[in-house]
């Protein structure tokens, strides 16, 4: 399963199934934004509302874009994830969630690799293996 992301390096992708699934939902719903929150319901599940039906708060910050929709989550989480890449995925399976998929018996995932931390004296820090696990 190969993941893209919509901007050049971002640290968030999207898999074929997952495109798909939201382009259908935005067909349905409108235009779609997505959250990760690192506390209550599904945990570190990204969620997906229709934009202005979640409200987002002054922790929250926009990390990327994927197929079109804002990928928002806690600032504090996104420190704690610096080192990450993720890919947002579909499975089958109902999360107990607020999520527009979790009624199609559908939930969305997250997948992530480790990147290279940074190294005194050299590099950035921000290497990946290209790979999402």
């Amino acid at each position: 399963m190969s993941a893209d992301g919509d901007g050049e390096g971002g640290r968030v992708g999207v898999s074929a199934d997952a495109r798909a699934l939201i382009e259908k939902l935005k067909a349905e719903h409108g235009p779609l934004m997505f959250h990760l929150s690192g506390g209550c319901c599904d945990g570190s599940a990204p969620m997906c509302f229709r934009v202005g039906e979640f409200k987002l708060g002054g922790i929250d910050e926009l990390v990327g874009e994927i197929a079109g929709c804002g990928f928002w989550m806690d600032r504090e989480q996104s420190r704690r994830w610096a080192h990450t890449r993720w890919m947002v995925d579909v499975v089958p399976g109902r999360g107990a969630s607020f999520s527009l998929e979790a009624p199609l018996g559908l939930r969305f995932l997250i997948r992530s690799s480790l990147c290279a931390p940074a190294q005194p004296g050299g590099g950035d820090g921000d290497e990946c293996d290209g790979q999402i696990q």
